[in-house]
């Protein structure tokens, strides 16, 4: 069993900060737990890969209350230093990535924990163009 099956909804008022950020019903509806996972500053996972075993993961980040505050995300990948990586974002952006990553566990019935596509684009900076990455 996972930290997202067992999350309490964020607080009322807390929510309705980060609402106008997301005009999407659905992504509303997951609002609340995003928020509450999002306070604990962290989350485990598995990246998954297609074709082979997943990766395990720790992201971390720094928690603050307002959305338009950034956020630095750190991501160690089976435990070890070299495979870290980190990024920084605005709370908003990253609160979306979280909503997208209890979507994802809830479709899988709770059998993974990983953030989507754009997450890793964005941590792996592959969203940039080619000159800005050197």
């Amino acid at each position: 069993m996972s930290v997202i099956d067992n999350l309490e909804p964020a607080d009322k008022m807390d929510v309705g900060v980060y609402l106008p950020y997301y005009p999407n019903k659905d992504k509303q509806k997951i609002l609340p737990l995003a928020l509450s996972l999002y306070q604990k500053g962290s989350v485990e996972g598995q990246r998954r890969i297609e074709g082979g075993s997943g990766i395990s993961f720790v992201a971390t980040w720094y928690v603050s209350k307002l959305p338009s505050e950034l956020t630095r995300c750190r991501m160690q990948f089976e435990g070890q230093a070299d495979l870290s990586y980190e990024m920084t974002v605005l709370n908003s952006e990253f609160i979306d990535y979280l909503i997208d990553l209890i979507s994802i566990h809830n479709e899988s019935k709770g059998q993974f924990v990983d953030f989507p596509q754009n997450f890793y684009k964005k941590l792996l900076r592959f969203d940039e163009s080619p000159s800005l990455r050197a």
